[in-house]
């Protein structure tokens, strides 16, 4: 997830003892584009980027070892979908539901760490990481500088998102957008994202990103109306809502 540029020949050969030892299928990592030849040669393949990520300057590049080929199948319907999003993007930009009513996103705090963990647990049977776990939340906020953003109605919680912050290298994932059930399809993904940008370049980051799930086209065809750039789609990546789905790769420059 985040590769020191010296310990490369070290860590790969580490890399594939541990698939071996685990019985994993694809090994992922996120590297410098200066390091990428290193990974090429060791079977890597490319299967997205985001240039300027480090810093405004070094561009990323998202590889993957496929230790089982079975792994690279993506369904062609689903691709097709992604296809007719990119030619359609900007149909419409309003945010807001259909009575012109906006919904205001705002930054949460630690006291809202429990109900954030409640809206991860109705929307994600599965997460790479146990965000349905108030203690987890509470852990990010204070320790790894993770922004959250939520939408109320009525006083009650029904949409999250987060920020993952890098400030290191002045780049930030767009992620974990949750809305409950009953309340999607209102542009509140797009309401939370706009808040989180602002507060984004009010912290000095240059490249906002997401890995956005192949099969939610409204999650993609939201980063794609607030100007992301798609640039690849990660072959059965991530383990989430039950299932190990394909992601795709979009970016934003600040």
């Amino acid at each position: 997830m985040k590769l020191a540029p010296e310990t490369v020949n070290q860590l790969i050969p580490k890399l594939d003892k541990l698939a071996m030892k685990n019985g994993y299928t694809k090994i992922f990592a996120k590297v410098q584009s200066q390091v990428l030849p290193s990974f090429i040669s060791n079977s890597y393949e490319i299967e997205g980027f985001v240039p300027r990520f480090y810093n405004g300057r070094t561009d990323c590049v998202f590889v993957s070892k496929f230790v089982d080929k079975k792994r690279k199948s993506i369904p062609l319907k689903e691709l097709d979908l992604l296809q007719n999003l990119l030619r359609n993007a900007k149909e419409t930009n309003l945010i807001g539901n259909s009575n012109g009513v906006k919904f205001n996103a705002e930054r949460l705090e630690t006291g809202n760490a429990k109900a954030i963990a409640e809206i991860f647990r109705q929307v994600f049977e599965t997460y790479p990481f146990p965000v349905q776990d108030p203690d987890y939340i509470l852990e990010t906020m204070e320790q790894h500088g993770t922004k959250y953003f939520g939408v109320f109605e009525g006083g009650n919680l029904i949409a999250v998102s987060t920020a993952e912050i890098d400030l290191e290298n002045k780049n930030a994932e767009m992620t974990d957008f949750a809305v409950l059930p009953e309340f999607r399809g209102q542009n509140i993904a797009l309401s939370l994202l706009g808040k989180m940008e602002q507060e984004m370049e009010n912290e000095g980051i240059k490249t906002c990103y997401t890995i956005a799930r192949l099969n939610q086209p409204g999650m993609n065809k939201t980063f794609l109306k607030a100007d992301y750039k798609y640039t690849g789609t990660l072959a059965n990546n991530t383990n989430i809502g039950g299932n190990i789905e394909s992601m795709n790769i979009l970016y934003k420059h600040l």
